[in-house]
């Protein structure tokens, strides 16, 4: 079964993460999902970037670092980052991807599922919301039962099969050095699925190939050139 590969805020060794560049490079070298994270205006526009504070220069016009909940979209629009990228909203991530790959949207800021929810619905994407915050995934469920969803952790929990079932998850994100062939198997009798997150080096990936991982998320989509030209 072919691996999954999934490109961590886009192509994020060669682009600046979470940026449109970022994630057009990352479809130029196949990704079969993009991996992004997720906060909300105070107007309600869901913007895409990883910490709550924009890491980017703010504009000219006095408009300060702030965090997201308290910056409205025309706000954060105005930011730029050195390469002349801005902060995208997921719309526009939306409109580049298509259905060229999975969006695979992280929850990073608190009880704001609904807001991305509705956001993705108006798109033509295929998407799946993920969270360490796995109450919020319970949440995502519950509101949309038929929307893939996953939960984040980056320890050896004893049984990951309880845990995909109390968020209501189906995907089961777990970090690289705590992936192993024992974990991989109870997800799977629990029909869940394996995403190793992030999977960079040479032995971290054959080790998850030996575990037998469904899908991988990867700063460097490049270290995988063999898998995808086994595809062509």
């Amino acid at each position: 079964m072919a691996i999954e590969l999934i490109a961590h805020r886009g192509a994020s060794r060669e682009c600046r993460e979470n940026t449109l560049p970022a994630f057009q490079r990352a479809l130029e070298l196949q990704a079969d999902g993009i991996e992004l994270d997720t906060h909300v205006t105070s107007d309600g526009v869901v913007v895409v970037h990883h910490d709550p504070i924009p890491r980017a220069q703010p504009p000219t016009s006095g408009v300060a670092a702030k965090p997201f909940a308290a910056l409205t979209a025309r706000e954060t629009a105005t930011f730029r980052f050195p390469d002349g990228s801005h902060i995208p909203t997921l719309s526009e991530v939306a409109d580049l991807v298509g259905d060229r790959a999975v969006l695979y949207v992280e929850l990073k800021a608190r009880a704001i599922e609904g807001a991305v929810l509705d956001c993705l619905r108006a798109t033509r994407t295929r998407h799946a919301l993920h969270s360490f915050d796995h109450a919020a995934i319970q949440r995502t469920h519950q509101r949309a039962p038929g929307v893939r969803t996953g939960i984040l952790t980056a320890s050896y929990l004893l049984d990951p099969a309880a845990a995909l079932q109390a968020a209501g998850a189906q995907d089961y994100w777990q970090s690289v050095e705590f992936v192993d062939r024992a974990l991989v198997d109870r997800v799977h009798a629990a029909g869940g699925r394996v995403i190793a997150w992030t999977v960079n080096s040479a032995d971290d990936i054959a080790a998850v190939r030996a575990a037998g991982v469904d899908g991988v998320c990867s700063d460097d989509l490049r270290a995988f050139q063999p898998l995808t030209e086994q595809r062509a």
